[in-house]
């Protein structure tokens, strides 16, 4: 079998197959077969949207380990360690895991061609396959219908929000890419939408489909938020109703809480309000709203990469308004809105620092962001070689009680955790 360590795997998936994303289920299906990896054997939710995905199962995932179960994730993508993306029992996979996934996959391919996407969404299989966990939970990619993680038909589907966001491949207004998220859903099998106003074409894909029971946030369940705290109205297996008493949720989203919440009660879980406070009180996604304190500045780092998410982002900082500057670190992949990403908190931000990414082609140039700025009347924007420089830059001019937030993709946010792991590990040593 191949020796390769997972580096070097990585680094051949990335170019293995002619495309990076090539969406459709019968190449991936026909490995999985090979596999003998369908049907699951142990209940399974998907979930799809444009945001929201990772919180809802970070949420998903703590209250049913709560619970007392054992619990397999695949999410994507990774902050830093391709690790990340599968998980058993609240743990990383491990190289040597993953290695064996995938040496077994190239196996069993033959002649099919597979993406870095679907042989990750594969070895996720093959090592729940191995573990045997009481539930698993799967990111969609992007979409749904034609994404690989669909190949499996999934005890419950949840629908998070639903926003312009990868047009190119699934269509350009938010009922077209809807439909595209509606293809997860399974005739007779339930489904929790959590956007709060679905676009008509989204109703109509869950009718055609017949998904039973099919439960959206503000009719059939819904959730609150005052003061930093929560509550929701749930629907039971029965068609009746369960309170949950008002409880703090931090950074996350209400309506992400809900959808997993709502999600692990069609699943069958029972758990109290009291299992569901320690388990919320153990989530804390990286990357998302995630607020530091590091020798009296904050910093804040999130991974919203489209305007939707940026302007979420906006109402998470104005919740706790800072007295001083207020300092971004941005950058962005080309292919997004960038101008309605900069429009949505232009506003906020004393000073912009920007940062290249070499050796990323899909990022956008420093100096076109800068461009867009100017043109949005952002004068203060520095602009650095790598996000490395551009994270200490911001950091040069930062003082006791000023913010710093990071943010605009997975990548940005990934170049600096090392540097703010480094400060706050020779900080917290003083």
């Amino acid at each position: 079998m191949n020796k390769e360590s997972l580096t070097q795997w990585l680094q051949r998936l990335e170019t293995v197959h002619p495309k990076a994303v090539d969406l459709g289920l019968e190449r991936v299906s026909t490995v999985a077969y090979a596999l003998q990896l369908l049907p699951l054997k142990y209940p399974a939710v998907t979930v799809a949207g444009t945001n929201g995905k990772g919180s809802t199962i970070a949420v998903l995932e703590a209250l049913i380990s709560e619970a007392g179960y054992c619990v397999g994730s695949f999410t994507s993508p990774h902050l830093l360690r391709f690790n990340e993306r599968i998980r058993v029992g609240g743990v990383d996979a491990s190289d040597a895991e993953i290695v064996h996934a995938f040496g077994l996959i190239d196996q069993a391919r033959g002649p099919v061609s597979l993406t870095y996407f679907e042989f990750a969404a594969l070895a996720a299989l093959l090592i729940f396959q191995a573990s045997e966990p009481d539930f698993v939970i799967l990111e969609v990619g992007l979409g749904g219908r034609l994404d690989a993680v669909n190949i499996v038909d999934a005890s419950v589907a949840v629908i998070t929000s639903i926003d312009l966001d990868h047009q190119g491949w699934l269509g350009e207004s938010r009922g077209e890419i809807s439909r595209e998220k509606a293809g997860i859903l399974r005739g007779g099998r339930p489904a929790v939408i959590a956007d709060s106003n679905p676009p008509s074409e989204l109703l109509e894909c869950v009718d055609s489909v017949a998904a039973k029971p099919a439960l959206y946030l503000g009719r059939d369940f819904s959730v609150a938020s005052v003061d930093g705290q929560w509550q929701a109205e749930l629907q039971t297996l029965d068609g009746g109703s369960r309170t949950v008493s008002a409880m703090t949720n931090g950074a996350l989203l209400p309506e992400n809480i809900g959808a997993a919440v709502q999600a692990a009660v069609l699943l069958g879980i029972e758990f109290s309000d009291g299992c569901l406070a320690a388990a919320l009180a153990k989530v804390a996604p990286v990357g998302r709203r995630e607020v530091r304190r590091v020798a009296g500045r904050d910093y804040v780092l999130d991974v919203a990469h489209n305007p939707a998410s940026a302007y979420k982002l906006l109402e998470f900082l104005n919740t706790t308004p800072c007295n001083g500057k207020r300092i971004c670190v941005f950058s962005v992949m080309a292919d997004k809105d960038i101008l309605s990403i900069i429009k949505a908190v232009a506003g906020y931000f004393d000073a912009w620092f920007l940062g290249e990414q070499p050796g990323n082609a899909r990022a956008a140039g420093a100096t076109d962001i800068a461009a867009l700025l100017d043109d949005n009347g952002q004068n203060m924007v520095s602009i650095s070689k790598n996000l490395r420089q551009a994270f200490r830059r911001a950091q040069s001019i930062a003082d006791e009680g000023d913010r710093v937030v990071v943010f605009g993709s997975f990548y940005t946010v990934a170049a600096v955790l090392p540097l703010l792991d480094k400060d706050q590990s020779k900080y917290e040593a003083l």
